[in-house]
C-alpha cells in the first residue's frame, strides 16, 4: 500500500518545518524515511544534495539526531546513557548537557549520582525525566539536523516546561523538522506542512494556513481546545 504518492518538499537549513496531520496520515512515517529506518520506493530524500541513500550510516547518523515519544534508555548508567550521543564526551560535557537538559538536578539527587544505574532506579522515574535525559544525549551528540516526534505529546504537565526548555536547547541553530501532535508546538516554525489522502494538502506559515482558510483553518479551530492533532 502506497502510504505517499508525489509527496515533494524542502527543508532550507536552520529552518523549523512542522508536519501535521490526521491520524494515520503518514507524519511519523516521514521521520522514520528521514533516518532511514525505511526507504522510499521511488524518488529520494536529499541532504545538501546528496541522496542519503548514498551517505554511509555512520555519517548519516551523525548528520540527523532523533527525538521520539519512546524514550530509549539502556541498562547502564546515566552517564554512559547520556554518553551514547558522544563517547568521546568528557564527564564536564555530560553534565553540560544534562543541565541543558534539564535533567542534572534530579540525576545528582540519585544514590550515586551520574553513576547509578537506570535499571535500579527505572520505575521511579517519570515519562518526562526519561525524556530529558534522551534530549541530554542528543545534545551531547550536536547534530545539525534534528527530527522530532513530538517529544511533549504524552508528558504531564510538570514535567513540560522543563522538556520545552531542554528542547529549545537542543534546537538552537539547527534544521529542525517536527511531527507535531499538538497546536502549540507549531506557531513559531517557518513553515507547516499539511498532510493528507497520500499527500501534501497545503504548506505555508501557520498566518499564511489560517488566512487560506483550508484544511489546516479546520484542524486549527477543531483541536484549539484539546490542543491534540490525534
Amino acid at each position: 500500500n502506497l502510504v505517499f504518492n508525489h509527496l515533494s518538499f524542502d527543508i532550507p537549513e536552520k529552518t523549523f518545518t512542522a508536519i501535521v496531520g490526521a491520524s494515520g496520515s503518514g507524519k511519523s512515517t516521514i521521520a522514520k524515511l528521514l533516518l532511514r529506518f525505511w526507504d522510499v520506493t521511488t524518488g529520494e530524500i536529499d541532504i545538501g544534495g546528496v541522496d542519503i541513500k548514498h551517505i554511509e550510516p555512520k555519517k548519516l547518523n551523525e548528520l540527523v539526531g532523533f527525538v521520539g515519544q519512546d524514550n530509549f534508555l539502556l541498562n547502564l548508567t546515566f552517564k554512559e546513557n547520556i554518553k551514547l550521543g558522544n563517547p568521546e564526551a568528557t564527564d564536564e560535557a555530560v553534565e553540560e548537557a544534562a543541565k541543558l537538559a534539564q535533567c542534572h538536578e534530579f540525576i545528582t539527587k540519585l544514590p550515586n549520582g551520574y553513576d547509578t544505574n537506570v535499571g535500579s532506579v527505572g520505575d521511579k522515574l517519570s515519562g518526562g525525566e526519561k525524556q530529558r535525559v534522551t534530549i541530554a544525549r542528543m545534545i551531547l551528540k550536536d547534530a545539525p539536523i534534528i527530527v522530532l516526534d513530538e517529544a511533549t505529546a504524552y508528558v504531564d504537565p510538570d514535567n513540560e516546561q522543563k522538556i520545552q526548555e531542554a528542547l529549545n536547547a537542543l534546537t538552537q541553530n539547527k534544521t529542525l523538522t517536527v511531527i507535531a501532535h499538538r497546536s502549540s508546538t507549531i506557531k513559531q516554525a517557518n513553515q507547516i506542512i499539511v498532510l493528507g489522502n497520500q499527500q501534501i494538502l497545503e504548506k505555508g506559515s501557520h498566518k499564511q494556513l489560517l488566512d487560506k482558510n483550508e484544511h489546516y483553518k479546520q484542524m486549527w479551530d477543531m483541536h484549539m481546545n484539546s490542543k491534540d492533532w490525534g
